[in-house]
């Protein structure tokens, strides 16, 4: 079987995604594109798929799962709309601009009954983070205490709010925290120290940003969006009896770069466990704990205190908050 795909928002994210379904996937094919710059979609879809609006792309009975890299305020109703009509999505993260959109995914989803949503965090698909994963869970380092995470970007983008450094770029930190330990987070404080004088007016950069786990471990996460020589991340777990740290990486001009094989790795894993009928990568549910940690850090920041990180119970539709359901080869592709 070939799943039939639609990609809505085709800028530089929602592009590249395309090439990688065309070019990268095994059981995959993109039958429509669809973005607000129509000149954008046209050059995008290449003669090898028809433009057209999201609501029609979604409701498109030779369109099967949809793949959503639409600006972020978008990403709410069209994730809706694609539950709506019973849709498999990947939606780029966050899942949605606010913790209450990201809360009413979640109920949708749940009153659906069924997991149709895969949240693009794409560092659980990183080899060099499933290496890190895998010796937590053989016990290599002993049982982890501590979690050193940098997160730098060259040049912050160019659209970027005061808010965005931790709402677009820190989640990625918080869903790979709770990913690598198995735990969520619990708690949140935000320090900024002397922005750097190449930030753009407002924007505080650097921030570190510490975080405790329900089980005890402290992460401090470094967010700077303006680090000019290049694309860097950095985790180092300290254990009980050792450490361990990810596989060395030079720094890169673009965050595409350096996760390609991430991204290529990810997609492929959603296109076969939507083809066999099953679910993969983060879910809605991740995605809403990613949001709601979020939102804590802009108000432990505001505030100028420690904030308690709160989730309702979880539903039982999913699975433990970072179980991962689905296992790759070294290819990318489901085992």
């Amino acid at each position: 079987m070939t799943l039939r795909v639609g990609v809505i928002g085709t800028g530089a994210m929602g592009s590249a995604h395309v090439a990688t379904l065309r070019t990268g996937i095994d059981g995959a094919t993109v039958v429509a594109v669809s973005d607000t710059d129509l000149g954008r979609a046209k050059e995008v879809a290449d003669d090898q798929a028809r433009v057209t609006d999201p609501d029609a792309l979604i409701s498109a009975s030779d369109v099967d799962a949809v793949l959503i890299a639409a600006p972020d305020e978008a990403h709410e109703p069209l994730v809706l709309a694609c539950l709506d009509a019973g849709k498999p999505v990947l939606c780029e993260k966050p899942l949605a601009a606010t913790v209450y959109g990201c809360r009413r995914i979640v109920e949708r989803e749940v009153a659906l009954g069924r997991r149709l949503v895969q949240v693009g965090y794409m560092r659980r698909f990183d080899p060099a983070y499933a290496e890190l994963k895998q010796t937590l869970v053989d016990g290599g380092a002993g049982a982890p205490l501590m979690l050193h995470c940098a997160h730098r970007n060259a040049v912050a983008m160019p659209w970027f709010t005061p808010e965005m450094p931790i709402l677009n770029s820190a989640v990625h930190e918080f869903d790979v925290i709770r990913w690598l330990l198995a735990d969520d987070i619990t708690r949140v404080s935000v320090f900024t120290p002397r922005s750097s004088s190449l930030a753009a007016a407002g924007l505080r950069d650097p921030r570190l940003l510490v975080v405790e786990t329900a089980g005890g471990v402290l992460a401090d996460i470094e967010i700077f969006v303006n680090a000019q020589y290049g694309y860097d991340v950095r985790c180092e777990l300290v254990g009980e009896t050792s450490t361990a740290r990810l596989a060395a990486t030079p720094p890169v001009a673009d965050f595409r770069d350096r996760f390609a094989d991430a991204y290529r790795r990810q997609v492929q894993a959603w296109v076969t466990a939507v083809t066999t009928g099953g679910v993969c990568g983060a879910s809605a549910w991740d995605g809403y704990a990613a949001g709601v940690t979020a939102q804590a850090c802009l108000e432990a920041a505001e505030q100028r205190r420690s904030v308690a990180v709160t989730l309702p119970p979880r539903p039982a539709l999913y699975e433990s908050p970072t179980e991962e359901p689905c296992v790759t080869t070294p290819s990318g592709a489901p085992i």
